[in-house]
């Protein structure tokens, strides 16, 4: 067939671009696939390659696996499309399991969420519960092994300057995100963790420090794109996201980011009511060097996430102890140098949302209602407009709950003032919740009840 043909003809292309002989290949595929954990590869040998040149196709995983071992000596990464060869059917399990390739796992979910029928049917799969179950202990010192050995591969030179332009980048679009929400420049952010900063991956370090900071700072990107996900409602592709952020700190050996990203698992989880699950992710967030290695500012965050799942799980008082952890930590906070840039939005407005949020689970509606005042009253809303909207609107609905309907409607307009300009799924919640709380009251001939509910209407319609 012309296209089996002209597929394998790409293949055979790259392979002599990589300077490879087919047995180099195949024992190339077998080193791939052993450390995927995919023994039903491990006979594969010259002949299969030569077979997949000649005209066959592998099946299954090997073609990603394929792509995977050819991008690794190349230092570049090579697409299915790129050696002619079908992309495997998308199984979440796979994806998602924790004995997977980083690497070749990044590629191929870069692959789906740029293709809008395969993002569409992922961001539509379900969330899974059996990937909250974290990996044993080994795990994270076989990562880190893993991650070591990278730094051999072949390609292209990194440098500090290519660590630093992807800080940048990772800056720019969390100030965007911010500001705007989750459902602004995410496609951007994918395609850049897709393609530049999937390149230093696969390139050569002039040392172990380089390549960490390097494998930091891309998980840093995958958790920025897990987190505009999550912010934007969608909540599959953000586990996935999620999933290899934590899998790319493991490689870098940097217990603190993996906390990072554990935490926001935690408050996903939190979000979406599996309570016990988020507990068991926020406890691992702040667990050992995750805690210890992290600075104040993001202790006090871990903390803070942490409180929030022990008051959900109905932990009160352990929550407030964990509440004022994080007070503390966030007070030796000083900035500079030593401070992640990651954790440049965390301030005292933030840390009074989340506490408001801890009291509010925990049933103490007058506290509640201090902090979120707090936070409203000390955040710069014009820096950090997405979460203001959704602090107002959390207050408001705290408001309405105590009986306070007119003054939760004043709150409620200050709310949907700042959403003006975004798109984030959290904000849509909001909107959606006024509407139920203010069903009961729409016969009545309040004017702020009804100007509420025809603004948060308009915003679900314009933003759907």
């Amino acid at each position: 067939m012309p296209q089996a043909r002209s597929g394998n003809a790409k293949l055979a292309a790259v392979i002599t671009e990589a300077g490879m002989s087919h047995a180099e290949v195949a024992r190339a595929f077998v080193r791939v696939a052993k450390e995927s954990n995919a023994p039903e590869f491990a006979g594969v040998g010259r002949s299969h390659v030569s077979h997949w040149i000649a005209g066959s196709k592998p099946s299954g995983r090997a073609p990603m696996l394929l792509c995977e071992a050819l991008s690794r000596k190349l230092g570049r990464v090579i697409t299915l499309d790129e050696i002619g060869l079908p992309a495997p059917p998308l199984s979440s399990k796979d994806m998602l399991g924790w004995r997977v390739d980083t690497l070749a796992a990044l590629t191929e979910l870069g692959r789906v969420d740029v293709d809008a029928e395969r993002r569409r049917v992922l961001s539509t799969a379900a969330y899974s519960l059996a990937a909250l179950t974290l990996p044993s202990d080994r795990w994270w010192s076989q990562m880190a092994e893993r991650g070591r050995a990278r730094g051999a591969a072949g390609g292209r030179t990194v440098s500090r300057g290519d660590v630093d332009a992807v800080h940048d980048m990772m800056s720019l679009f969390s100030r965007v995100d911010q500001r705007r929400g989750g459902g602004h420049a995410r496609s951007a952010v994918v395609q850049y963790l897709g393609s530049d900063v999937a390149s230093f991956l696969y390139g050569r370090y002039a040392d172990d420090i380089l390549r960490r900071d390097m494998f930091t700072a891309a998980s840093e990107l995958s958790y920025l794109a897990g987190w505009m996900a999550f912010d934007n409602g969608e909540h599959n592709v953000a586990q996935h996201y999620f999933n290899i952020a934590v899998k790319l700190a493991a490689e870098a050996d940097n217990p603190a980011m993996a906390g990072h990203v554990l935490r926001a698992m935690a408050h996903q989880a939190i979000d979406l009511g599996h309570r016990k699950r988020a507990l068991n992710l926020a406890s691992a967030s702040v667990d050992g060097e995750r805690y210890q290695a992290a600075a104040p500012r993001e202790r006090a965050l871990l903390g803070v996430v942490y409180a929030r799942a022990l008051a959900v799980n109905g932990e009160t008082q352990k929550a407030a102890r964990a509440l004022l952890r994080a007070e503390d930590d966030l007070s030796a906070a000083t900035g500079g140098d030593d401070e992640p840039g990651r954790v440049f939005f965390f301030g005292e407005a933030s840390l009074a949302h989340e506490t408001a949020c801890a009291l509010r689970d925990t049933g103490d509606l007058a506290g509640a209602t201090t902090q979120f005042r707090r936070s409203v009253r000390t955040r710069k809303a014009s820096t950090f407009t997405r979460t203001h909207a959704v602090t107002l609107g959390y207050m408001g609905a705290v408001q309405a709950r105590q009986g306070e309907i007119e003054e939760a409607c004043a709150t409620w307009s200050r709310a949907l003032d700042a959403m003006e300009g975004v798109r984030s799924g959290r904000t849509r919640e909001v909107a959606a919740e006024m509407r139920a709380i203010l069903s009961p009251y729409r016969r009545r001939i309040v004017r702020a009840v009804r100007d509420v509910d025809a603004r948060a209407k308009s915003y679900l319609s314009t933003f759907a």
